[in-house]
């Protein structure tokens, strides 16, 4: 068992799903009673949320529709980094909220600060928004992915390529 095991630890939001659930979130907020005859909108630019609505309650409405059609799609939810409220034309104010996607620098020397405090024999490398763990042993990888899983940090993580 000379071959050496490894995974990649990344941080992606399938912008399909995200472009289904804002979708689905428009219907429901197109057929509720709350928001008849508003002006409430969201939209979908590349990697950013635009959310538009009369006032500041019915954009938390707006932003609570949403995040539950978002979770309902399995999209991550700490992945969305929300901008403050802004005033808009009409009368209405907008918020946008940016789809993070990779890890970052502080967040990645955060995971390998994590994977050194373990003393397992393994190999922790950032590549670009992405961190490689290889090991020999798939059983310390498997104790890498649980102590990341348990730790609490800002953006939602996958693990994939395990081989």
């Amino acid at each position: 068992m000379a071959s050496e095991s490894s995974f990649d630890i990344v941080s992606k939001v399938d912008t399909q799903e995200v472009s289904n659930a804002v979708t689905m979130a428009m219907k429901e907020i197109k057929n509720r009673y709350d928001f008849k005859g508003s002006k409430s909108d969201i939209t979908l630019e590349k990697d950013e949320l635009v959310l538009v609505s009369d006032d500041e309650f019915k954009l938390e409405q707006l932003k609570y529709v949403l995040i539950g059609k978002l979770i309902k799609r399995n999209v991550p939810t700490k992945n969305i980094n929300y901008g403050k409220i802004e005033p808009a034309s009409g009368g209405t104010v907008r918020q946008r909220a940016k789809l993070v996607q990779g890890i970052d620098k502080e967040n990645a020397k955060k995971i390998n600060t994590i994977i050194k405090d373990l003393k397992l024999k393994v190999k922790s490398q950032i590549q670009n928004d992405q961190i490689r763990v290889s090991g020999k042993s798939k059983d310390d990888l498997q104790k890498v992915i649980a102590a990341i899983r348990s730790a609490d940090l800002p953006i939602d993580l996958q693990f994939i390529n395990y081989r």
